[in-house]
């Protein structure tokens, strides 16, 4: 069994949506309104603590609609409360922490 941790939440459609991390799987997902579509947010570690930060998808209806934020924030708060190292290879992570300069992240970046 894929071992989950319920990590925030937001609403779509008046649905509140759960942001998952499958520590597993390496992934950070959102089950949109109950149905099979997913967002997801994949890393691997790189090193023994460092993970790499590698690929967020929205599937195309639900962009626009602020759910890679949501994963994007859980994969840093994941970073900073593991005291982790990160490499940001996925330019929507890149993009997310520049949008939201919080100290605790910059301390966990490789630059």
């Amino acid at each position: 069994m894929a071992q989950a941790a319920q990590v925030n939440v937001l609403e779509i459609n008046n649905s509140p949506i759960h942001v998952e991390h499958d520590k597993k799987r390496r992934q950070f997902v959102i089950r949109l309104n109950g149905s099979h579509d997913r967002a997801v947010l994949l890393y691997e570690y790189v090193g023994k603590k460092t993970v790499d930060l590698q690929h967020t998808e929205v599937p195309d209806a639900y962009r626009g609609r602020g759910i890679a934020k949501h994963l994007a924030k859980a994969a840093m708060d994941f970073v900073v409360e593991e005291d982790l190292k990160a490499h940001l290879t996925c330019w929507y992570i890149q993009k997310y922490v520049k949008e939201n300069p919080q100290p605790q992240y910059f301390e966990h970046i490789y630059q």
